[in-house]
């Protein structure tokens, strides 16, 4: 069973900056986007960003764009997301995802994707 593990969450000031990997393990296969999805407390899970199989395309949230970079290791099976002038309304629990296929979306449903991490907390004091 394909296993996706994230780390590098915390607690950071306003503006401050964080970095999230991921790294995917178990993979039998080739071939897959992996994404950034976020859950704050009360609401729904929303796309953050994605990248493509080779790495070389990006999506992004609109409420990220600019402020975050999503890239894909050389081994292909680690995503990390460098996140920058960090807000308070980006705390949340976010969430690895793998979906096999090469086409990229801003789905945020977890029927959407094949594989999830267990999610790393992201708290932006004010």
């Amino acid at each position: 069973q394909v296993q996706l593990k994230e780390s590098g969450g915390g607690l950071v000031q306003a503006g401050g900056s964080l970095r999230l990997f991921c790294t995917a393990t178990r993979l039998t296969f080739n071939n897959y986007i992996m994404a950034w999805v976020r859950q704050a407390p009360g609401k729904e899970r929303e796309f953050v960003a994605a990248v493509s199989w080779g790495g070389e395309s990006t999506l992004y949230a609109d409420s990220v764009q600019g402020r975050f970079t999503i890239s894909r290791g050389s081994a292909k099976n680690t995503v990390y997301l460098q996140m920058n002038s960090l807000k308070p309304e980006d705390t949340a629990v976010y969430y690895c995802a793998l979906r096999k296929g090469l086409t990229l979306n801003r789905n945020s449903r977890r029927e959407e994707y094949n594989y999830w991490g267990q999610g790393t907390q992201v708290t932006v004091s004010s």
